[in-house]
């Protein structure tokens, strides 16, 4: 952690990414397991037993923000996989198709060259969670029967009441136990439950960090815009277990505490309007995204998306119940009422005039939440207006910038005429 001193949030998190990165390369040389994980798959098993984790769904994100995720996507298709299929699964099995013919023929192939972002290892096994959606089953088999690897399935109950019924805890916390069984044969060797119980905590400690970094969107005006979760996101999912996720939450909190009581804020005075966000980012227009609403002075300051990865539960209950209802307790696997109270909240508590909701081409069960319904019932419950626009998380093709850019000059006016008519 010397090399970390002195250093901003900013840099914390770019030092950190490679990091991880950098610890999948030499567990590999080291013989060590390397395991492709889905976002919201519980990492602390695999912690516990130093097993290094990387993560697809970041990694075709970050491809996608380069502006590499086209040429991927082509190499997916003409592999074929369905243009129906999560860009972000077309973008990882476009590259797990590049690994292994490099691995065949020792030649590395122009598209895998031309790809940017980090260079990724192939894994020795996946370990995947549904509790955000069902494509990671079909995605994460298909991964493990290509590379005939071991495939480690944590299945979790959608939840059509709230809170989580504990026969549904029980189901999950099964689940639990059978993965450390996976991972002891692919180890070879007994599990280490005092350092599970370490992982759990620090997860624990990494989500709450998180947490009260967001939180500090809800002043008026904000010194944090929500486009920033976009960015420091990337360590809350692929390092919430280690102690780095935590410690550059720390930092950028005393950063925002300090421009707070500088007076400073995210748009240095621009602050018109705020809104919340409903969906994935658009990642290869993300620059475009944030400035068609700075430019009119809408800041961005809340989303349910970035808030899926702050885990709170009794880190030390030994029956792993509390820890399953935190990965079933996801704002996507639960039932339309939860999911109108939790959006509701962002909006209200972050003092929002508006919300936007992302129809996601790529993900089918992000436009089934992001509904009409689901609006109108957080627009009655809040008060405030709300527009849809089409996009995909990571495939350009599925994003006009002038229908975005339509969308959000609408939304602005409708917040501004209500705002001057409150006042």
């Amino acid at each position: 952690m010397l090399e970390t001193k002195g250093k901003k949030a900013k840099e914390l998190l770019g030092y950190y990414q490679k990091m991880m990165i950098d610890q999948a390369w030499q567990a590999k040389r080291e013989g060590r397991p390397v395991g492709w994980s889905s976002s919201i798959a519980p990492p602390e098993m695999c912690v516990a037993m130093d097993m290094a984790l990387v993560y697809p769904e970041n990694h075709a994100a970050g491809i996608g923000a380069k502006h590499g995720a086209l040429d991927m996507i082509e190499v997916a298709e003409r592999s074929g996989y369905s243009i129906d299929n999560c860009s972000y699964s077309r973008i990882n099995l476009a590259y797990m198709e590049l690994l292994k013919e490099e691995a065949e023929t020792g030649i590395t192939p122009e598209a895998l060259k031309n790809c940017p972002g980090d260079r990724l290892p192939l894994p020795d096994f996946v370990i995947f969670c549904n509790n955000i959606c069902n494509t990671l089953n079909k995605w994460y088999e298909n991964l493990a029967k290509e590379l005939d690897i071991p495939c480690i399935i944590i299945d979790v109950p959608f939840n059509h009441t709230m809170p989580v019924a504990k026969h549904n805890k029980a189901y999950i916390a099964d689940q639990f136990r059978n993965a450390i069984s996976q991972i002891e044969v692919i180890c070879g060797r007994p599990f280490d439950y005092d350092k599970f119980r370490e992982a759990r905590h620090q997860t624990v400690r990494s989500g709450r960090a998180w947490k009260t970094v967001a939180n500090m969107a809800n002043y008026k005006p904000s010194p944090l815009s929500g486009f920033d979760f976009f960015n420091y996101m990337a360590l809350i999912v692929c390092a919430r277990a280690y102690p780095c996720a935590e410690i550059t939450f720390n930092k950028l909190l005393e950063e925002l505490q300090e421009k707070q009581r500088n007076g400073e804020t995210a748009y240095k005075g621009n602050e018109k309007t705020r809104i919340a966000w409903e969906g994935i980012a658009v990642w290869p227009y993300l620059g475009h995204t944030l400035k068609s609403l700075k430019n009119q002075g809408t800041i961005m300051i809340g989303s349910t998306y970035p808030d899926l990865w702050a885990f709170d539960f009794d880190a030390d209950d030994e029956t792993l119940y509390s820890m399953a209802e935190a990965y079933s307790r996801q704002y996507i696997n639960t039932n339309f009422e939860n999911r109108v109270k939790v959006l509701s909240d962002i909006v209200i508590n972050g003092q929002c005039d508006g919300v936007i909701y992302h129809t996601n081409r790529s993900c089918k069960l992000m436009i089934f939440i992001n509904s009409p319904e689901i609006a109108e019932a957080v627009s009655e419950k809040t008060g405030t207006p709300f527009v849809f626009f089409d996009g995909d998380q990571t495939d350009p093709r599925n994003f006009s910038p002038a229908q975005y850019d339509t969308r959000v000059q609408a939304l602005g006016e409708i917040m501004e005429e209500r705002i001057a008519a409150q006042n």
